[in-house]
């Protein structure tokens, strides 16, 4: 059996305005997200539900994390396999569908264009996207479609 892993947040609710959760427009949506030895994350809801344009809101952070999540992965499998990549950078997207007072999210598209040290390396690219994905802790644990659209420069 694998290795298990554990992970401690604390989630504040920072929006009380006075009268608590009163009337739904009556309170803010705004929490700061803590864990130990690390810089406070500060979210709210997205505006569309209320939220502070400011804060980050939990469909960034999930979109955040499958970018971060295949950049983790992909970075580990190059240097394994003799890939030098010297940048990456990911606009990554996401799509959330709201239906009947709920939603859930459509899909999410990874752009990583990515720099490596040498032209012969590019073709090696897309198998390692390919591997990173399968490798991603994340992209494994959603229920909706992760796809990649990535593109590789050589920067000799």
């Amino acid at each position: 059996m694998g290795r298990e892993h554990g992970y401690e947040v604390t989630v504040r609710w920072t929006g009380n305005t006075g009268s608590g959760t009163k009337g739904y427009r009556d309170y803010g949506r705004a929490h700061d997200i803590d864990a130990a030895g690390k810089p406070t994350v500060h979210g709210s809801a997205d505006p569309a539900f209320r939220g502070e344009p400011e804060r980050w809101n939990p469909e960034e952070l999930l979109v955040a994390s499958l970018s971060q999540c295949h950049m983790l992965s992909f970075l580990a499998l190059c240097a394994l396999n003799g890939v030098v990549v010297t940048a990456y950078e990911d606009a990554a997207t996401g799509r959330m569908q709201e239906r009947a007072g709920t939603g859930h999210f459509t899909e999410v598209v990874l752009h990583p264009v990515v720099t490596v040290a040498e032209p012969g390396m590019v073709e090696r690219v897309d198998d390692l996207h390919r591997e990173a994905h399968a490798a991603c802790f994340i992209a494994n644990s959603v229920n909706f479609p992760v796809r990649h659209e990535p593109r590789t420069l050589s920067g000799a």
